[in-house]
């Protein structure tokens, strides 16, 4: 048997299959896509994702793409242990939370990523938004401690499904400075969750390759056209709605962010 997962180890979708393979010990080999960083991923990778995103999963010679086809993948090819909940509302339960991460708590994290690694806004402008922000994941924050009431975890008595998919985004705002309030039910389910093998062993993976790829150059990079920021759905909604127009319209003009490839 043989699976590959073509990854971006600071990629939180796929830090999810990733995460969901590890708790089910199932071995994989990863691999990086040439060009994605400037829109030209081609090959190999393209067979298995004509979206050209990450994360692919191929499982012997079988191509999958989105993170949540590929979970579902994942949990029927190795059913133990289980990752979703026994129940089919819990079930719904779970993946409304990881569908509401995926694309809201998302797009306000890469939100932060273009203001301040890639330095989109600057000045009113970029203060504007990055309040915004804060703001939002707060309020995300909120709606997740609802989420988890008195559970230990998202799925219930056990980690699963609905932690895997909601760790990555939390763990990606507290890397921009917005952590879950100390003493709350979610700063004690993120330190439950990192905690845990699956989840230590993938944000190393994320660490040393922000630590390898030196984050404070991409900004350069960006100005220069040799890097293409992905803005696809729920990141220019975000983008529009609070506020940053000129973003998008400025990088348009400066052929530095690009969509989704057309299918051929």
């Amino acid at each position: 048997m043989t699976v590959t997962v073509w990854d971006h180890p600071l990629s939180p979708y796929a830090q999810k299959v990733k995460i969901a393979l590890r708790e089910k010990n199932v071995a994989f080999d990863t691999a990086v896509p040439g060009g994605i960083g400037v829109g030209g991923a081609a090959g190999e990778f393209v067979a298995t994702n004509p979206r050209a995103e990450v994360p692919a999963l191929v499982h012997n010679g079988f191509g999958i793409f989105d993170s949540t086809i590929i979970l579902e993948y994942i949990e029927d090819a190795w059913p133990e242990p289980p990752l979703l909940p026994a129940t089919p509302a819990d079930r719904a339960r779970v993946r409304m939370i990881e569908e509401v991460v995926d694309t809201h708590l998302e797009a306000v994290n890469w939100g932060l990523s273009e203001l301040r690694w890639f330095r989109r806004a600057e000045g009113p402008l970029g203060d504007a938004l990055s309040t915004r922000a804060g703001e939002q994941v707060r309020g995300y924050f909120n709606w997740l401690e609802r989420e988890l009431g008195h559970r230990e975890w998202f799925n219930g008595e056990t980690f699963g499904w609905g932690d895997l998919s909601v760790v990555p985004y939390v763990n990606g705002s507290v890397g921009h400075g917005i952590a879950p309030e100390p003493g709350s039910k979610l700063a004690a389910w993120l330190a439950r969750a990192n905690a845990r093998r699956s989840v230590r062993d993938t944000v190393a993976e994320a660490a040393a390759a922000a630590s390898a790829g030196g984050m404070g150059d991409v900004a350069k990079l960006l100005e220069q056209g040799l890097f293409k920021r992905e803005y696809r759905d729920h990141r220019l909604e975000w983008m529009v709605k609070s506020g940053g127009l000129e973003v998008v319209t400025q990088g348009m003009a400066r052929g530095n962010i690009r969509f989704t490839p057309d299918l051929v």
